[in-house]
């Protein structure tokens, strides 16, 4: 094997794997803690509820935070209670499974970035619940016996077939043992479609559902993994499925959430449904009232729904009650559900990480530091090139995230910078990137010394000038450089991107915000650092189903505030 490619595997910091990460050495050992069962429970309270901040313990390269949990797992055993477990733990950074999130049921060759991926990300020092693990190995199993090529699958198409107005023959009564689905529509570009995936998959782990991707004219070919160990998470394009023309559906169509609810009829009385979730849905409170309990409860009954959303509607699902203790259980932090069901679920395809591992090679494996900047112009938010170039450079510099260059500073005693930092631009434009290019590009072979005695290089992997959501290729691209920006220790997003929502997610890092021009300029403030690294529900529900009138949902729950970013939607916060 080339010894770059080698390097690119087993060292993707500077230094090697093990230089940088001092807790993967085999003689790394936690301390030995003397502590009472008192200090134990709070701090498994502060793990559950606050997260844990790796902290180095001493000078013998262990952590804290692996004490802690081995702690816990001794006071557990004394009193009998190992079964049970803690009720979170903080993932071992060389667990290749990442503290049980993963499945290890898949061929490693098969898609190698599923365990190789958080080998090039910072440590993630959330916790993860025990209780999200074992419903995620629950939903596996019911994947497994109902996905299709199953007789289960099989015998749900064929009762949905003979439920249509046009069949022939009857279908056989359902019982206890038959499956539900859950069938998600694309619409709109690479993130939201990541986003609305994730808001999906969760309805379908509270409701005991089978997801299922319509990937409509091959949008999702050769792009994620498939997530679910033994069988697919793709609708089977045999051009036999029953609900025909899926890609047209609305919200007034006559087997929609929201005709049915103008009827007067009983939704769970309908052999299938479809649910419109998109932004314009907030002007109908019948599609709204998807999340209300009382709609939820007969919804159950439906055995397949179909939805299309362009929205991020994971903050909707904790407005409803009846999923309020089942979702405290599995995020006992609500900030993290993106972070930790973003890392479960996609895994770019061997083509797409191919991708990354080559940029990744060339241009940041030598890097000490990379820093992510992901800059999206939209158009009922204009601002010139120059404007929020300037705006970039303010934030970046500002925070100190990225030096003030300075051709006169010296380097370390040998003249040369003590520090490597790589940036990363992600845009569809290359403006940016250039002009901080040729701002560090002025002195030493592409580098400027500076005041921070850095080194800083600017990197671009694409400017391709406009979105293509139904181009593969680009999908693909798009794909790569949001794992790339997943790499960052610092990352830097606009205001309202749901691209630069998946990075920081996937990342686990609370992002400096660059925030939405005013009339045409850069706010005063030119970015803030975000309080959560959740996404923003845009468009949330502006129905109160307990007072059956208008309301407001970042006003109903602790957990859920209004967005920093867009100050119409909300957000989890802790």
């Amino acid at each position: 094997m080339d010894k770059k490619v080698i390097r690119s595997h087993l060292s993707p910091y500077r230094g090697g794997l093990e230089a940088r990460r001092p807790w993967c050495r085999a003689s790394a050992r936690p301390p030995t803690l003397v502590i009472t069962v008192s200090v134990v429970a709070a701090l498994l309270v502060g793990v559950v509820l606050f997260g844990v901040r790796l902290t180095p313990s001493g000078g013998n390269n262990t952590w804290v935070s692996a004490g802690v949990r081995d702690v816990l797992n001794a006071v557990s055993s004394k009193q009998g209670i190992t079964a049970a477990g803690p009720l979170a733990t903080v993932p071992d950074p060389s667990d290749r499974l990442l503290g049980g999130l993963l499945s290890p049921d898949f061929d490693e060759s098969s898609c190698l970035s599923r365990y190789r991926a958080a080998l090039y990300r910072r440590p993630s020092p959330h916790a993860i619940s025990t209780y999200l693990i074992s419903a995620l190995r629950r939903y596996e199993s019911l994947h497994r016996r109902c996905g299709p090529g199953t007789s289960a699958y099989a015998r749900a198409v064929e009762r949905l077939r003979a439920s249509s107005p046009n069949a022939s023959t009857s279908s056989s009564s359902p019982s206890a043992d038959d499956c539900s689905y859950l069938v998600w529509n694309p619409i709109e570009g690479l993130g939201n479609r990541i986003l609305t995936i994730t808001s999906g998959f969760l309805y379908a782990l509270l409701t005991d559902r089978v997801l299922l991707l319509h990937s409509s004219g091959g949008a999702l070919d050769d792009l994620f993994c498939e997530p679910f160990p033994g069988s697919t998470w793709i609708l089977p394009e045999d051009g036999d499925f029953p609900i025909l023309g899926m890609g047209s559906l609305n919200g007034g169509h006559h087997e929609s959430l929201r005709s049915v609810l103008r009827r007067g009829e009983d939704p769970g009385a309908a052999a299938w449904l479809y649910v419109h979730l998109r932004h314009d849905y907030s002007k109908i409170h019948h599609d709204q009232q998807f999340f209300c309990d009382d709609t939820d409860a007969a919804l159950r009954r439906v055995p397949w729904l179909v939805f299309q959303s362009d929205n991020y509607f994971v903050p909707g699902l904790f407005l409803i009650p009846r999923h309020e203790a089942e979702l405290s259980r599995m995020f006992p932090r609500r900030d993290l559900v993106f972070h930790h069901l973003g890392r479960y679920l996609f895994h770019p395809s061997n083509t797409v990480w191919g991708m990354v591992m080559r940029y990744h090679d060339e241009y940041f494996a030598e890097a000490d530091e990379r820093v992510g900047i992901q800059v999206r112009r939209f158009r009922w938010a204009p601002i010139s090139t120059d404007e929020l170039y300037g705006q970039i450079l303010n934030c970046t510099q500002r925070e100190t995230i990225l030096p003030v260059p300075n051709v006169a500073a010296t380097g370390g005693s040998d003249g040369q910078p003590t520090k490597q930092k790589a940036v990363l631009v992600v845009s569809l434009h290359g403006e940016y990137s250039e002009k901080l290019r040729d701002l560090y590009n002025s002195n030493n072979n592409g580098s400027t010394s500076t005041t921070g005695r850095e080194a800083v290089s600017v990197h671009q992997p694409t400017h391709l000038g406009a979105q293509r959501s139904g181009v593969q290729e680009h999908n693909q691209k798009a794909l790569a450089e949001m794992v790339l920006l997943s790499f960052s220790d610092a990352v830097v997003t606009t205001a309202v991107s749901t691209f630069g929502y998946v990075g920081q997610g996937l990342a686990g890092l609370r992002p400096w915000v660059l925030m939405s021009p005013v009339d045409g300029k850069a706010p005063d403030t030119p970015c803030r650092h975000a309080a959560t690294m959740e996404p923003c529900f845009h468009a949330p529900p502006r129905y109160d189903c307990r007072a059956k009138t208008n309301g407001d949902a970042g006003r109903i729950a602790r957990h859920i505030r209004h967005c920093e970013d867009f100050p119409q939607g909300v957000q989890l916060v802790e």
